[in-house]
């Protein structure tokens, strides 16, 4: 992780790394933490995306990109780089996508970080249930959203009213957090959590996902990585298509749209979609009654979106690595 301006991030990477004991390289400067990473040449490098990797990794280095979201931007496909030797591919579709594009780097595997939905699910619940003290009387909305276009601006006055019947769960992107263009995001959310018991907003350093995944009834998101993400837990989702854009992409839609896979978009056809904000009640009512209506499209959409969900993607990156 770079230095930033702001050491948010890095301070909840620390944390996390000390908590299973590995260690973690940083310095004073971005120069100076860049020049101590290509000093110790390390052997093997997984990266998430491709930033200051050709500064860091030495000749002999093995470069592995296990990209960090597979959601509607076309930043999958722009951020590469001929240096990664291997690259973790999260889908068949994805997989010969990316080939017919002339990549020859690519292992199918699945999409790694969703393996503890099946290795620690048990445990997750129920840690996950306790630290919120979630009423196991309610169904319990997770709602996930994007930081940019998000739908918070539309939806989220909705949560009130949707907090007297259940539990709502808030986690936002950490950019909501962090900068100060989308910060009012998380006054707005904090505000709803002030206002109901009911409704719980998960800290920036709760940036572990998958447990909330585990405890959801239903998921709410907007162009957001989760929507593919909680597709194994095969419960219903709901893609708020209402968001405000920026001026400049109201001017100019060609360049907001040219950042999105709008084919992938279109392809959606798993989730229940609204347009208008207000709609969101009576989905979010109708969707629950009918827990299982989807059920099909869900399951075949795993399969097409994340390859296996069985618990082993990082088995099988681990192999290509040995392999390699």
């Amino acid at each position: 992780m770079p230095k930033r301006s702001s050491s948010t991030q890095e301070n909840i990477l620390a944390g996390a790394c000390s908590l299973i004991g590995v260690p973690y390289v940083t310095a004073d400067t971005e120069e100076e933490r860049i020049d101590k990473l290509k000093k110790k040449k390390y052997d093997i490098i997984i990266i998430g995306n491709v930033g200051q990797l050709n500064k860091i990794s030495s000749p002999d280095a093995l470069v592995v990109m296990v990209y960090h979201g597979i959601g509607l931007k076309q930043s999958y496909y722009t951020d590469i780089d001929k240096r990664v030797n291997i690259r973790s591919v999260e889908s068949k579709a994805r997989y010969n996508e990316l080939k017919n594009y002339g990549h020859d780097n690519l292992v199918l595997t699945g999409f790694t970080k969703l393996d503890r939905l099946v290795n620690e699910s048990s445990k997750q619940k129920v840690r996950a249930k306790s630290k919120l003290e979630i009423d196991p009387d309610k169904k319990t909305i997770l709602y996930a959203p994007s930081f940019y276009p998000s739908s918070i601006d539309k939806l989220h006055s909705f949560f009130l009213e949707l907090s007297q019947d259940h539990n709502v769960i808030i986690k936002l992107h950490g950019f909501s957090w962090e900068q100060k263009k989308y910060f009012y995001q998380n006054i707005q959310c904090s505000e709803l959590s002030k206002m109901s018991k009911n409704i719980h907003l998960l800290p920036n350093d709760d940036y572990d996902i998958i447990p909330y995944y585990l405890i959801a009834d239903i998921l709410i998101s907007d162009i957001s990585s989760t929507m593919f993400e909680y597709l194994p837990i095969d419960k219903p989702i709901i893609q708020a298509k209402c968001y405000n854009l920026k001026l400049k992409h109201k001017i100019f839609k060609k360049r907001f749209w040219k950042k999105m896979d709008l084919d992938r978009q279109e392809s959606v056809d798993f989730a229940y979609q609204i347009s208008e904000p207000d709609d969101i009640l009576g989905m979010v009512y109708y969707a629950i009654d009918n827990m299982n209506e989807m059920s099909n499209q869900r399951m075949q959409a795993a399969e097409y979106y994340l390859y296996k969900t069985d618990g082993n993607a990082s088995f099988r990156l681990v192999n290509a690595i040995e392999e390699y």
